[in-house]
């Protein structure tokens, strides 16, 4: 099947000047884009990556140029920023997601217990979700349920899957922080609702 254009977000970046002045370093197209050989008009489009934490914004250093790698997990103790869009379920070839995910560089991430639908994955990171436009369904092992533009998820290291049930594609943006499974620190200091 024949990939298909996709429309680039624009991405635009600031920065700081040699008089330390705030300035726009960039503002086109974003430079970064992962289309896996056999998924035809699935693309995911790293706008920003934050190599470790807390995350440093001095210099001028593209994280997500057109030379970065971008892989569906961020860097160990890291964030990215990123568009995916989705075309249909009808459309998608779900017979290669094992060279999908390996494209990803993150094939362990690929759910082999069989489960409902075969875009299911997992991976050690707290996901933001925002429907920027379309619909899809999110799907956990159990339950799901379906998000238009404008609609949030915090997916929290769980197997989940995308499920566009649609004739068009949807574009959510993610922002993936790293994590690792662990008790919970408690409540928030200061909370007034804290029991």
């Amino acid at each position: 099947m024949e990939k298909e254009a996709l429309r680039r977000p624009r991405r635009i970046v600031t920065g700081h000047n040699d008089k330390g002045e705030s300035i726009f370093v960039s503002d086109g197209p974003a430079p970064n884009l992962l289309q896996p050989g056999g998924a035809a008009n699935l693309g995911l489009f790293n706008l920003w990556v934050v190599p470790s934490m807390p995350a440093v914004y001095a210099g001028n250093a593209d994280t997500a140029g057109a030379d970065a790698s971008i892989t569906l997990s961020p860097p160990k103790g890291g964030a990215v920023f990123r568009i995916v869009e989705l075309p249909p379920d009808s459309e998608r070839r779900w017979d290669k997601q094992r060279e999908v995910f390996q494209a990803y560089g993150n094939p362990e991430a690929l759910d082999h217990s069989g489960s409902r639908h075969p875009g299911f994955h997992k991976t050690e990171s707290i996901d933001f979700a925002i429907v920027l436009e379309g619909e899809v369904w999110a799907l956990m092992d159990v339950g799901e349920t379906l998000m238009r533009p404008g609609d949030t998820l915090v997916q929290r290291g769980t197997n989940h899957a995308w499920s566009n049930r649609t004739q068009a594609p949807v574009r959510i943006a993610f922002i993936l922080l790293s994590s690792q499974a662990g008790e919970a620190s408690g409540t928030p200091s200061g909370d007034k609702h804290a029991a």
